[in-house]
C-alpha cells in the first residue's frame, strides 16, 4: 500500500513536470507582443468584410426575416372560419371573441413580427454601413448588386411592418451602444413609404447584370432579390399609402398610378407574364390551378409570373380533407360569402346581396343562370381551382372517381367539434395537389409577389385617378386602362371581360370582387378590407352551407356561425408590442400605441 502511494506521488510529479514543459513551449512559441488565446470560432466584423465569401455569407444572413403569407391568415378574415375555433384554448376562439390585448396579441394573432422584422432591418443596416469599407479580392463587380439587395430587403421589411402596425420608427443606421433613444420618433406611414420608394429607386441604379441587380435568375440564385422585386415593393407600398386608411395627402392616387404604371411596364418589358400553361386534365383543372400546385424553382423558364417566391404549402395536412390519411386538421373552412363572390362562367354575379342581416336569404340574380338547388355548376374556373365543395372530384386521374362529400354524414361532412372536419361545408383546394399525402409532399407554394398583383394595383389606382376606361400610357407602344388590366387577369382565368361604360362605383365593386377571388387564400384580403376601411362590413360573422341528403336529393341550407368581435376600428392595425411601448414611453415621453389598444 505504501509502495502504491509512493508510485502515485511520483506519477503526479511526472505529469506536473511534463505539463510545465508543454506550457513553457507554448508560451515561448507565441508572439512576444500579445497573448494568443485559443480561437473560439468568432471573427471580427472587419475580418468579415475582408473576404468575398464572408461578405456574401453576411448578405445571405440578411434574407428570410420577412413573413410569408400562411394559409391560416384566411381564418382571420371573412374568407374562412377555422376548424380549431371550438377548442377553447385555441388562438382562433380568442381572436373571434375579441379577447386579444396589446399584451396577449401574439397569443391570438397569426403573426406578430415586430421583433423579427427589426432584426432583419438591423442586419441590413450593419451590412450597408460596412460594405463601403470592404477590402477583398474580386468584389468590385459585386458591390453595387450586394448594396441593392440589402436596400430592397430593408425596404421590404419596413413594408411588412407598416402594413401591420402603421407608422414605425425609421432606423437606417446601426445603433451604437450610446444611442440616445430619447430622440427617437415614430415616423408616419407615408414617411416610411417615401423611404421605401427612395431605397428601391437607389437600388435600381445598380447595373442590370448577373453581378449587379438582374432581371433574371441565374444558377444557384433561386430566392435572390431581382429588379422586379423592387418594383413590386414600390407598387404595393404606394397603393396602400393612397388607400383611405393611410392617406394623408402625401401620396395621391395619381402618384400611385404613376408608380404602378412604371412597375407594371418594367416587368412586362422584361418577360414577366401571367402563367397560362394549360395542364393535362389529370394534373389540374386549368392554368390558374396549375400555377398554384407548382413551385417557382424553374428560374423563370416556365413560371414567368412569380416575382418573389413564398414557401411550399402543406394543405393536405393542415388545411386538408379528413379522408386524406395523415391529415391533422381542416384548417380554414371557406365562407359562404367567399363562395357567393365567385361569378358564373358568363361573368354575371350569382348573388346580388342579402335580404337579411344574417346573410341567410340571398338575393339571387335570376339572369345569371345560378341554380340554388345545384349551386356549384358553371362557376368561375377559379372556384374549382380554389374550393373543395360537395361533389368535387378529388382524384383528377379518375374523372368519375371519388367525390368530396360535405353533406351531413358524408366522408367530409360538417362537424362542430372535430377539428379534422369543415365548419362551413367547404375546404381549401388552392395549392393542394391531389397526389399529396403523408408520403408525398407535393403541394404548391404561395407567392409573396406575382405579376397579377401589379395588374390589379395599377387597375385600382387608375380607375380612381383616371376612370375605369381611360387609357394610361405605360411606356413606349403600350397603354392600358384600369378595365384592361382587370380583364388581363380575367382572361387568364378564362372569364369574359368586364364591359366598358361602368360608373366608378360599379367598377369599384367589380374590381374589389375580382381582387377577392384572384387572391383568395394568399393573405391579401386581411389587409385589403382594413386599408379600404370596410372591416365593419366584412368581419362581423360568416356563414356556411349545410347540405342534407334525402335519397338522391340534396337540400341546401345556409347557416350563420357565431358573431365575431374584431370589426371595430381597434382591429384596423396590430398593437405595437406592449414592452416596446413602455420602454419608449419612459425614454421619449410619447405613447406610441395604436388606437384602441
Amino acid at each position: 500500500m505504501i509502495f502504491n502511494l509512493k508510485k502515485r506521488m511520483k506519477m503526479k510529479r511526472f505529469i506536473f513536470i511534463i505539463s510545465s514543459i508543454i506550457t513553457i513551449f507554448i508560451l515561448s512559441s507565441s508572439c512576444s507582443d500579445a497573448l494568443n488565446f485559443q480561437n473560439d470560432g468568432r471573427i471580427s466584423m472587419e475580418d468579415v468584410f475582408k473576404d468575398r465569401n464572408k461578405i456574401q455569407g453576411f448578405l445571405n444572413s440578411c434574407y428570410d426575416f420577412d413573413v410569408r403569407p400562411p394559409i391560416v391568415r384566411a381564418s382571420y378574415s371573412d374568407e374562412a372560419e377555422d376548424s380549431d375555433v371550438n377548442n377553447p384554448n385555441s388562438n382562433f376562439s380568442g381572436w373571434y371573441d375579441g379577447a386579444a390585448t396589446s399584451l396577449t396579441f401574439g397569443s391570438y394573432a397569426f403573426d406578430n413580427p415586430w421583433g423579427r422584422l427589426y432584426q432583419g432591418i438591423r442586419k441590413c443596416n450593419i451590412f450597408l454601413a460596412k460594405l463601403p469599407t470592404a477590402n477583398a479580392y474580386g468584389i468590385e463587380d459585386y458591390i453595387e448588386g450586394w448594396d441593392a439587395q440589402a436596400r430592397i430587403l430593408r425596404a421590404f421589411y419596413y413594408l411588412q411592418l407598416i402594413t401591420r402596425y402603421g407608422g414605425v420608427p425609421l432606423i437606417t443606421e446601426p445603433l451604437e451602444s450610446d444611442h440616445d433613444y430619447s430622440s427617437d420618433r415614430r415616423a408616419s406611414f407615408s414617411e416610411v413609404v417615401q423611404f421605401i420608394i427612395d431605397e428601391c429607386d437607389l437600388a435600381l441604379e445598380a447595373p442590370a447584370r448577373e453581378s449587379g441587380l438582374s432581371w433574371d435568375v441565374y444558377d444557384n440564385q433561386y430566392g435572390i432579390i431581382t429588379r422586379a422585386v423592387a418594383y413590386a415593393i414600390k407598387s404595393r407600398a404606394v397603393t396602400y399609402a393612397a388607400s383611405s386608411l393611410w392617406s394623408d395627402g402625401t401620396f395621391t392616387w395619381e402618384d400611385a398610378t404613376e408608380i404602378n404604371r412604371e412597375s407594371l411596364y418594367q416587368c412586362l418589358s422584361n418577360d414577366y407574364q401571367l402563367f397560362d400553361v394549360e395542364p393535362a386534365a389529370s394534373i389540374a383543372q386549368n392554368a390558374y390551378a396549375n400555377y398554384f400546385i407548382n413551385r417557382s424553382t424553374d428560374r423563370r423558364s416556365i413560371d414567368k409570373e412569380t416575382i418573389y417566391r413564398g414557401s411550399q404549402m402543406r394543405i393536405w395536412a393542415v388545411a386538408g380533407l379528413p379522408s386524406t390519411a395523415g391529415m391533422e386538421k381542416a384548417g380554414p373552412s371557406p365562407s359562404q360569402e367567399l363562395i357567393d363572390s365567385y361569378e358564373m362562367s358568363n361573368g354575371m354575379a350569382p348573388i346580388l346581396g342579402y335580404q337579411d342581416e344574417n346573410h341567410l336569404d340571398p338575393i339571387i340574380n335570376t339572369a345569371s343562370g345560378y341554380d340554388p338547388g345545384n349551386p356549384y355548376i358553371d362557376r368561375d374556373p377559379r372556384f374549382y381551382a380554389s374550393i373543395y365543395y360537395n361533389g368535387a372530384i378529388r382524384n383528377l386521374d379518375s374523372p368519375n372517381g371519388v367525390k368530396v362529400e360535405t353533406f351531413v354524414g358524408g366522408n367530409e361532412g360538417i362537424s362542430t367539434t372535430d377539428r379534422r372536419f369543415t365548419k362551413t361545408g367547404y375546404y381549401v383546394r388552392k395549392y393542394n395537389n391531389f397526389r399529396s399525402g403523408i408520403n408525398n409532399e407535393a403541394d404548391g407554394e404561395n407567392r409573396v409577389f406575382r405579376l397579377a398583383e401589379l395588374y390589379l394595383n395599377f387597375a385600382e389606382s387608375a380607375y380612381i385617378s383616371h376612370g375605369p376606361d381611360v387609357q394610361v400610357v405605360l411606356g413606349p407602344s403600350i397603354s392600358m386602362s384600369a378595365r384592361d388590366a382587370v380583364n388581363k387577369v380575367r382572361e387568364r382565368a378564362e372569364m369574359p371581360p368586364i364591359s366598358a361604360g361602368l360608373s366608378v362605383q360599379d367598377f369599384e365593386n367589380r374590381y374589389r370582387n375580382e381582387r377577392r377571388i384572384e387572391f383568395a387564400f394568399e393573405g391579401h384580403r386581411f389587409f385589403d378590407v382594413r386599408r379600404w376601411e370596410i372591416l365593419d362590413e366584412t368581419d362581423n360573422f360568416i356563414t356556411g352551407m349545410r347540405i342534407t341528403q334525402q335519397g338522391s336529393n340534396l337540400n341546401y341550407s345556409r347557416f350563420k356561425l357565431s358573431d365575431r368581435k374584431v370589426s371595430s376600428d381597434k382591429f384596423l392595425m396590430y398593437p405595437i408590442p406592449e414592452s416596446e411601448v413602455i420602454k419608449m414611453l419612459e425614454l421619449t415621453g410619447q405613447n406610441w400605441q395604436n388606437p384602441g389598444w
